[in-house]
């Protein structure tokens, strides 16, 4: 073949020799377009723009402009990581470099732990190799003489990743003369292409992620196309590292996990018991009004129970051990489905009593390892707002709706404006891993497409990213400083419905099957609660802060005012504390500022006189002296509406 067909994105053709390459077209096109261009899309696949085309294709050049090419870039970043260290200390083993959502990492095995001084000369070294200017080559080996070659060089992951994954011909890729890694690409041209990039810290890892295996120092880091968003995402850094909850809550005295008890295991002190309670209570009376029943299940059930369900066999890793009692063998819930389940399946529904909605905030256990625990956002033990619709085809599009709006409204009432949502959807069939029929599927994806057009909610379809029982939403929340949290589900289920056997009696008299969707909004309490957290900076609005006002008497004289004024805030329903230790009013103040709390009301001579009180605003300073109805009423205000920020 002396020449190929190529067609541009805006469907024009042209013929080009054989084993031309993207860069070359890019070129043809424009200077400016090759020496931007970062990666190829050929035939819909990421594509080396150095690697010769081998056949037709319809090619697109990617550039910073295009937000696919981060990914790559990223990736391109990682090997440049994994070079500098090899130059640096040539002992050392590498493991896996992925790109990230946040950036990349690289694992290692070496002898000497990695310091931080450390990160400094590898960065350095990384910027000499990028001024060097080396191309990413791409090169096929055949897998046994790349299985001799790595063992040759004692890179025996690397061996056993080639065995595990690698087909027949496989591809490396070089920087350098010495620097080859297994990888399948694709990657940017040269070194000199990356142009912002940050170490950022090191963990420790285990090989291929099984505590079973050796342990891996792993390097973080991240890149950007330019040094502007570079500098941006390290301030938001910075900002996300002063609104971590983990340092937040013990600082506040909200939770804490204690050692004798274990990892991923949360205490909830009086003043975290405070929030919690006005999330859970809020979702209940939610509850309540849009139509559901409220349920409680047991924390721990038969074996058999789960067996049904199928979570004894393909989610036991997950679970904790089963425990032998006198009767049979238990275990710990890791899922509320099952129980909701044995309560529909109590007695005979009719499509009359269609759609039933069935909703508890329930405590689960799920055995997570103790490398992926942290701190409220990946626990063992956690309660959920779970709720389970049982309804009929027919309702299945209006119950979806409800779902959303009802996420919706816990957004807005929480504080968040901003969010998206991703619609999992399966593979047509064709893999086989998916469960159900085509009708169910095609049913559950259109009642999912129709729901978030009549909200006009921004979705993103992910194809082939389904749970293998049925589709999903996931709703994303942005949160104060841009980051974007996995919250609400709304999730279909064909599985366990079939294995149940739970039916309705239709209107024709004969035994259906229910639809079943699964449905969660804060996600867990514990992890909503750390996004919050972390969103609010530890500040929770009036109506969530678990002290809503200090009062504080200058002197022992004004004493018994400043009871007064806090007992007539406590009968009205705020939660107020009073400061009567003998120390000076600014120290006070200062210290209710570090506890965030809302309002610092300063009880002195003055006041007591005339019954009012100087409130200080824990944002905005002090506001001055007001009577005690005015305080009262715009407190209550604020509690009513529940206003997100003061």
């Amino acid at each position: 073949m002396s020449s190929i067909q190529i067609t541009l994105p805006d469907g024009s053709r042209q013929e080009v020799p054989a084993g031309s390459r993207p860069i070359d077209i890019a070129r043809a096109i424009s200077p400016r377009l090759a020496d931007a261009a970062l990666v190829a899309r050929v035939n819909g696949e990421l594509y080396d723009v150095t690697r010769p085309l081998e056949a037709d294709a319809t090619v697109e050049i990617l550039t910073p402009k295009n937000p696919e090419a981060l990914e790559v870039y990223r990736h391109s970043t990682a090997h440049l990581l994994a070079a500098a260290v090899l130059e640096l200390y040539p002992e050392t083993k590498l493991g896996i470099g992925p790109p990230t959502d946040a950036g990349f990492f690289y694992d290692f095995r070496r002898q000497t732990p990695f310091v931080p001084e450390d990160l400094e000369r590898i960065e350095a070294r990384m910027w000499d190799i990028q001024k060097r200017d080396l191309p990413y080559e791409r090169k096929l080996t055949p897998k046994p003489d790349g299985i001799r070659k790595y063992k040759e060089m004692g890179e025996y992951m690397k061996c056993e990743l080639i065995d595990e994954k690698a087909d027949a011909i496989f591809s490396e890729y070089t920087l350098g003369p010495h620097f080859i890694d297994f990888c399948r690409g694709p990657h940017v041209p040269s070194t000199s292409r990356i142009k912002a990039f940050k170490l950022l810290s090191i963990a420790g890892a285990y090989w291929k992620g099984d505590e079973h295996n050796h342990q891996m120092q792993r390097i973080y880091g991240t890149a950007f196309f330019t040094a502007k968003e570079l500098e941006e995402h390290l301030k938001q850094l910075e900002e996300a590292r002063k609104r971590d909850h983990r340092k937040l809550g013990p600082e506040l005295d909200l939770f804490s996990v204690q050692e004798l008890a274990g990892p991923g295991l949360i205490f909830f002190h009086p003043k975290g018991g405070i929030v919690r309670k006005q999330l859970e209570d809020w979702m209940r009376d939610q509850y309540l009004k849009r139509g559901y029943s409220l349920v409680y299940t047991p924390h721990v059930m038969r074996s058999d129970l789960w067996k049904t369900s199928g979570h004894y066999n393909f989610y036991a890793e997950n679970m904790f051990k089963r425990m032998e009692l006198d009767d049979a063998e238990y275990q710990l819930k890791p899922m509320n489905c099952p129980g909701h389940i044995l309560i529909y399946r109590d007695r005979q529904r009719s499509y009359r009593d269609l759609p039933v909605r069935l909703g508890e905030l329930g405590t689960v256990y799920r055995y997570e390892r103790s490398g992926v625990v942290h701190g409220l956002l990946r626990v063992r033990g956690f309660t959920q707002d779970d709720a389970h619709i049982f309804c009929r085809p027919d309702q299945i599009e209006d119950e979806i709706v409800a779902c959303l709006e009802f996420a919706a409204d816990t957004l807005k009432t929480f504080g968040f404006d901003k969010y998206d949502a991703e619609l999992s959807t399966w593979d047509g069939g064709v893999s086989g891993k998916y469960d159900g029929d085509p009708d169910q599927w095609a049913l559950a994806e259109r009642a999912l497409h129709n729901a978030t057009s009549r909200l006009n909610v921004a979705v993103q379809v992910m194809p082939d990213e389904a749970a293998f029982y049925g589709p999903k939403i996931d709703v994303k929340l942005v949160d104060a400083i841009g980051r974007r949290w996995q919250l609400s589900t709304v999730q279909f289920d064909f599985t366990l419905p079939r294995r149940f056997g739970l039916e309705y009696i239709g209107e024709d008299g004969k035994a259906h099957q229910p639809l079943m969707v699964h449905r969660a909004l804060f996600g867990s309490v514990e992890r909503f609660f750390g996004i919050l957290l972390e969103h609010y900076a530890g500040a929770f609005p009036v109506w969530l802060a678990p002290v809503q006002a200090v009062v504080m008497p200058i002197t022992d004289r004004t004493l018994d005012y400043a009871r007064q004024v806090r007992r007539r805030l406590e009968e009205a329903g705020l939660r107020v504390t009073l400061d009567d230790r003998k120390e000076k009013v600014n120290l006070k103040i200062r210290e209710a500022q570090l506890q965030k709390v809302p309002y610092m009301l300063v009880a002195g001579d003055r006041e007591a006189a005339a019954g009012t009180i100087s409130v200080r605003n824990r944002k905005h300073g002090d506001q001055g002296v007001t009577t005690m109805d005015e305080f009262l009423s715009a407190m209550l205000k604020l509690v009513k509406d529940r206003t997100p920020f003061e």
